[in-house]
């Protein structure tokens, strides 16, 4: 087949678009950070980071980097008007309070019902650390994910049933993937947005399992 992916910042870019006004919002270590950089200016959207921040702006340019100020992944970060800085205990309260509309997440695999791994793969090589997914994955209203939709196997990383250990169950409602968006509800897996070149028909396949597709506008 022949068909682009979408890039990290590309998927970045969707995810940010459908911020709503008003959010509050934790970006997770790795590619969700990118969302900073891409959320709407005519809409306000506060960044929450697990390491104590509220009101976080976009990463901070090359050279313009205070290494005081750093989200949870250590990357550098600005601020915007009115951000605040509190204690990691108080910023987990916002967290386990429900206090968050949505995380955005990385993940190794997601199941058909929303199950979410996304913290250990059994690689002896990689140091399995949760961090504060789990507590991200159960306390946020909704769980959004940014990930390749396929292992550089080709094997399918929305699956039936997790085979790595599970950071929340039934959680994730959407996922931004490289091929196409997949919002997973309670009636199936909605596909959105899926890239030129690449038939729903054909997703299906890669991804081994049924997609309803998307409602018609209006």
């Amino acid at each position: 087949m022949n068909y682009a992916r979408l890039s990290k910042n590309e998927r970045a870019m969707r995810a940010a678009r459908d911020i709503p006004d008003g959010a509050y919002v934790n970006l997770g270590v790795g590619m969700p950070t990118l969302v900073s950089n891409y959320l709407p200016p005519d809409r306000e959207i506060v960044l929450h980071s697990e390491n104590g921040i509220l009101g976080m702006g976009p990463n901070a340019r090359p050279g313009e980097e205070d290494w005081d100020l750093i989200n949870a992944g250590k990357e550098a970060v600005t601020l915007l008007a009115g951000a605040s800085f509190f204690h990691h205990a108080d910023s987990f309260m916002i967290i386990r309070g429900g206090h968050l509309d949505i995380s955005v997440l990385g993940a190794y695999q997601v199941s058909v019902a929303g199950d979410l791994a996304n913290w250990d793969t059994g690689d002896p090589q990689v140091v399995p650390a949760v961090g504060g997914a789990m507590d991200l994955a159960v306390g946020a209203k909704q769980v959004w994910v940014i990930m390749d939709l396929l292992t550089k196997e080709g094997r399918s990383k929305i699956v039936e049933t997790c085979t790595y250990p599970i950071t929340g169950e039934r959680c994730v409602t959407r996922v931004y993937g490289d091929l196409a968006t997949l919002d997973i509800t309670a009636v199936g897996i909605c596909a959105s947005g899926i890239v030129d070149g690449l038939s729903h028909a054909e997703l299906e396949r890669l991804l081994g399992t049924r997609l309803l597709a998307p409602r018609p506008a209006g």
